[in-house]
């Protein structure tokens, strides 16, 4: 896969940074998400990434990596996990917490991103940047670990986001009038039922396609519009008034979560 040219520059400042404090640490890196399923939008897209180490990384390691971090001056930004090896074969549920970027953000021990989604990300879909090719790592990849989380994403995350923009008085909800809120909750969700529905993981955009087939055409303008500021699309909105945006966004979204299905042998 050719990255483009701005992720290639991004990732190679990193590795430069990495090797540069210590050469044997990070021996595979793995670029997921957004890149690697063909929907990286510039300007808007982060660099998801796997980094994987023999050993957790040493408390020294990991205030350099911090300072790495901190410090990387390309755009767009890296987001992801430090994990091992070890840590890939087991239920992401079971692996040890560890370093996690968020930006120029550095959590030193944390569980954030050590779920299903991120081990099957890799598993399926990793783009190899070093170190061996996904199918050749051993990538603990439960469909029904996959499953269950995705349902307790539903519950839990995606209803609380939909309550607290369902109030228009709240910063949550104001924020719901704005083009990227709307996007982030109808996609999201999107691929949720997507992933729920067929055991796959989908970029935004095609979670966007596979709700327009999905669901009604009475569904259609509100994923439509998404869709345009997903892309990027200059044209002009398919809504004149932000309040009706926002007010059908929010009903799809409490559509999709009440009708995501459970697929037969889940658990």
């Amino acid at each position: 896969m050719t990255l483009p040219v701005a992720v290639r520059d991004a990732v190679d400042a990193y590795l430069l940074a990495v090797d540069t404090m210590d050469p044997d640490l990070v021996e595979g890196f793995y670029v997921i998400g957004s890149v690697a399923l063909g929907d990286f939008r510039p300007g808007v897209s982060d660099v998801d990434f796997v980094a994987v180490t023999t050993t957790a990384p040493t408390d020294q390691q990991v205030a350099a990596l911090s300072r790495i971090h901190a410090h990387l001056s390309h755009r767009p930004l890296l987001d992801g996990v430090y994990t091992t090896w070890l840590d890939l074969a087991r239920d992401p549920g079971r692996a040890s917490p560890g370093p996690h970027a968020h930006g120029r953000r550095f959590h030193p021990r944390c569980d954030h991103q050590r779920h299903p989604v991120t081990w099957h990300s890799l598993a399926r879909h990793g783009v190899a940047i070093r170190g061996p090719r996904p199918v050749e790592i051993d990538v603990a990849a439960n469909p029904q670990d996959l499953a269950r989380w995705t349902r307790g994403n539903r519950d839990g995350y995606w209803r609380q986001w939909w309550r607290h923009g369902s109030r228009l008085s709240t910063p949550a909800g104001l924020a719901c009038l704005t083009s990227r809120e709307p996007a982030w909750g109808v996609l999201g969700v999107s691929r949720l039922h997507h992933t729920l529905t067929t055991g796959e993981i989908v970029s935004k955009a095609a979670a966007g396609e596979h709700a327009r087939t999905a669901f009604g055409p009475g569904w259609h303008r509100i994923i439509d519009e998404c869709l345009r500021i997903r892309r990027a699309d200059h044209r002009r909105s398919l809504y004149r008034n932000p309040f009706t945006r926002r007010a059908e966004a929010l009903t799809f979204m409490d559509m999709v979560i009440n009708d995501a299905p459970r697929p037969t042998g889940t658990g």
